[in-house]
């Protein structure tokens, strides 16, 4: 199951020791309870809102997470399901990964240069234990 598999890829790299966090269009009162009715809440160190910063592509929401959680755009990915995620990851100045079942064809990552596209979670989870 699609779900199943993804709490046990977030579950590994809390292990391993990554800061998770989520850039999103969405509300504060979207997000909140999107991860709440998938008891995904707990799960992430940070997270910001379309309602609370600029905007995807502006790089600002990337920039305010990397700042609260102190890390470089060097130590920072991306990963996302639209062009907007990946060129909010560019004009970040960090790296990208993008999935193929999300909202966008994944054709139209190309010129975002992500360091691969995903075509499941299973994928996704296995080039994120293999390089993350």
């Amino acid at each position: 199951m699609l779900f199943d598999g993804a709490l046990q890829m977030i579950d590994a790299l809390r292990a391993r020791g990554h800061k998770l966090a989520v850039a999103t269009g969405k509300s504060r009162r979207g997000l909140n309870e999107a991860l709440k009715s998938v008891a995904l809440r707990d799960r992430f160190d940070a997270s910001r809102t379309a309602d609370e910063t600029f905007g995807k592509p502006h790089p600002r929401m990337l920039l305010e997470l990397m700042e609260e959680l102190d890390v470089t755009p060097e130590r920072t990915l991306m990963i996302g399901d639209t062009t907007h995620d990946l060129q909010l990851a560019q004009n970040a100045g960090c790296a990208s990964v993008g999935v193929s079942y999300g909202a966008h064809e994944p054709a139209s990552f190309d010129e975002f240069k992500p360091l691969h596209v995903a075509h499941s979670v299973a994928d996704l989870q296995a080039w994120l234990l293999d390089n993350a």
